[in-house]
């Protein structure tokens, strides 16, 4: 659990970080657009280090007249020459009176982001580490300082187990507000609330929570380095959490989470004085630390600071008094865990508002910070290239002030710059094994709705197309208005309309155990360009989402051997597996994420214009595109020039499979990749 655990977070950071650069030129667009005097100027080179600076004098009272020749910027001592300077001054006299734009895709997103007078906010809600009493408390404290918030100031909200591609930052405040009502901590409540959290349910309390700190702490790091790569400048997050840690008391140390504890763990003394119990802890205290030093190194990098805050407000104990953890315990791990939050913090750069009972001037300061500070850029002369971190000191000399910067960066390693250097080379194009493995991703994304749309022959040199819709499974802790209904507008090229209208079938609803019957639509096209216009209708009788899809019809007389779009079956049992394969019009998945309980029936169709049929095979591959084993093709027995296959799942390790369909035919060879994800 925890090797795939740590692939998953392999992968979302590598989403993260191929998305900055994007974000980064199209930032630089976004910016063109504005008037030149209220941009700051930013140099381009790997060598070039920005650091946003806060100046205060003894009363806290920020200090705004000062010029680039008043600052010291040093980098591991040695003094480095400010190239770029910018004082940032947010306040109701400099936002700007014109009309705030819609945000409405990514590019709208940071095209507003780069506006000087916007402020960037991010709440990370996490619901793993705050009771449930908690999280009701400080739901109104954040609520009011959301409404303080200035028209131009964009918010965005992510739980640990959020989607990044599902967080947006917005305008929409009292959206923010909605989702705020309905925080819920979670803390030391193990009743599993998806299939992930199932998958471990009957593991011990301990491996829980190392399970959930990782979820967490790589939840945050991704969000940071998605508002690094919005702009420049400081970007602020509200860590709503009250604190790590990577070990419990022996007391709650339960070899099933879920299971109720032997009571005779509830002695307070057990494990005092236990030198193997003191070794625990020091371990567990170096690998937390270890989690929490690649937190700082991305905020730093990000130029991101991190506002802490214990929704707990005066905390006097963290474990219940039937938890019969001593007192000397609990106060221990009370201080430890409020002290990862202060350690976050000022790491960070930012604050952390902990034993306050009233967190209103800890927020406040974050909005305080984030209205008026400097931003400092330089070359390094040193110009390191070693991958270590390097420290970063900034003095105001002559002048009796404090001054605030983050402590330092991390520098690119010797491979990293090969990387860059090389970079000037054209990217070679993706495999098939890449597309297909990008599809899935992509399937995995949608918000609203899952869809599969399949091609095989018509009738009359038509090809049939067919539209398949489930809603997508719901992301735990985030609020949507429920798909019901689905308008599709299917037009070729030069306008002409194969179908318009609503997708026949009873309003699906998604169900607490997540999934829900399919719609399907089935219509003839021509060959060629076609264009479908979706609209996504929810229970509030609103539209709630639109896309447009551009696909390719093929020709199936063109060629002379072609195959159809192979449909994916589920079944989990032998009866449905009977029944699928006598059904003709049984309806086909629309995602593409199975169980290891579960039974597949692959249907499709291989055309062949000679009078010999064609030989048709099926492998079984790995996500590197390396067979693993033949799969046994059947021809179908209700349909003609149908294949099927049965693959039974539950032999197959969790991760990313893929089934290779090839037909042959004389010289000609036809092939298709389905992309599956087996979990747990």
């Amino acid at each position: 659990m925890r090797q795939w655990l740590l692939l998953t977070v392999v992968l979302v950071l590598t989403v993260c970080l191929g998305g900055s650069g994007q974000a980064a030129s199209q930032q630089e667009q976004a910016q063109s657009e504005e008037d030149a005097p209220q941009q700051p100027v930013f140099r381009a080179g790997v060598n070039f280090v920005r650091v946003d600076v806060i100046v205060t004098d003894k009363n806290d009272n920020p200090v705004v007249d000062l010029t680039a020749e008043d600052f010291e910027v040093y980098e591991d001592d040695l003094q480095q020459f400010v190239e770029t300077f910018q004082l940032v001054r947010i306040t109701p006299a400099t936002i700007s009176d014109e009309p705030l734009r819609p945000i409405r895709s990514r590019f709208d997103e940071e095209r507003e982001a780069a506006r000087s007078d916007v402020r960037l906010f991010a709440i990370f809600l996490d619901d793993y580490h705050v009771r449930l009493g908690a999280s009701l408390r400080i739901r109104e404290p954040i609520i009011e300082f959301i409404r303080t918030l200035a028209p131009t100031d964009m918010i965005g909200i992510m739980y640990p187990l959020t989607p990044l591609n599902a967080v947006q930052m917005t305008r929409d405040h009292e959206a923010v507000v909605a989702t705020i009502e309905d925080f819920r901590g979670r803390k030391y409540d193990y009743e599993p609330q998806n299939r992930f959290e199932a998958s471990y349910m009957h593991a011990s309390a301990t491996q829980i929570e190392q399970i959930r700190n990782e979820v967490s702490l790589t939840g945050l790091r991704a969000l940071i380095t998605r508002l690094g790569g919005l702009r420049e400048g400081r970007k602020s997050v509200i860590l709503v959490s009250e604190g790590f840690t990577n070990i419990l008391p022996p007391q709650l140390r339960g070899v099933n989470a879920t299971q109720f504890s032997d009571p005779r763990m509830r002695n307070p003394l057990l494990g005092s004085s236990n030198p193997r119990e003191q070794a625990m802890q020091m371990t567990a205290d170096l690998t937390l630390q270890s989690d929490l030093q690649r937190l700082f190194d991305t905020a730093n990098r990000a130029n991101t600071s991190i506002y802490s805050l214990d929704p707990r407000g005066l905390a006097s104990f963290e474990f219940d008094m039937d938890d019969g953890v001593g007192f000397t315990t609990d106060r221990q791990m009370l201080s430890a865990m409020i002290g990862t939050l202060r350690s976050i913090s000022e790491t960070t750069d930012g604050y952390a508002i902990v034993n306050q009972n009233d967190p209103t001037e800890g927020l406040q300061r974050a909005v305080k910070d984030a209205s008026i500070y400097y931003l400092l850029g330089y070359n390094s002369r040193e110009a390191p290239a070693d991958g270590e971190f390097h420290r970063i000191e900034v003095r105001v000399p002559g002048r009796d002030v404090k001054v605030r910067a983050r402590p330092g960066f991390w520098a690119l390693s010797s491979e990293d710059m090969s990387r860059l250097e090389g970079s000037d080379s054209p990217p070679e194009p993706p495999s098939e094994v890449d597309t297909a493995l990008a599809l899935l991703t992509a399937r995995r994304s949608e918000r609203f709705v899952q869809t599969w749309i399949g091609m095989t022959k018509g009738d009359d040199g038509l090809t049939q197309v067919t539209f398949v819709w489930r809603p997508a499974p719901r992301v735990p802790g985030q609020r949507r208005d429920e798909p019901v209904q689905v308008g599709l507008s299917a037009s070729g090229d030069g306008g002409t309309i194969f179908f318009q209208g609503e997708v026949p079938g009873n309003p699906s609803v998604l169900t607490d155990g997540g999934m829900a019957e399919p719609e399907r639509l089935v219509f003839e096209a021509e060959p060629g360009p076609l264009r479908l216009d979706l609209s996504v209708l929810g229970i509030s009788e609103q539209v709630i989402d639109d896309n447009v899809m551009t696909l390719v019809v093929p020709d199936f007389t063109a060629t002379d051997l072609l195959l159809g779009s192979a449909m994916v079956f589920r079944a989990q049992n032998a009866f449905e597996m009977r029944q699928l394969r006598a059904d003709p019009n049984s309806i086909p998945e629309a995602g593409r994420e199975f169980r290891r309980t579960d039974r597949l029936l692959v249907r499709f169709e291989a055309y062949s214009q000679g009078s010999s049929e064609p030989n048709v095979t099926a492998k079984l591959l790995n996500r590197g595109g390396q067979s693993m084993a033949d799969l046994p093709v059947q021809v179908s027995a209700v349909a003609p020039s149908t294949y099927v296959l049965d693959l039974p799942l539950s032999s197959l390790a969790p991760g990313e499979y893929l089934i290779e369909l090839t037909a042959t035919g004389g010289d000609e060879t036809a092939q298709q990749l389905i992309a599956m994800r087996v979990t747990g």
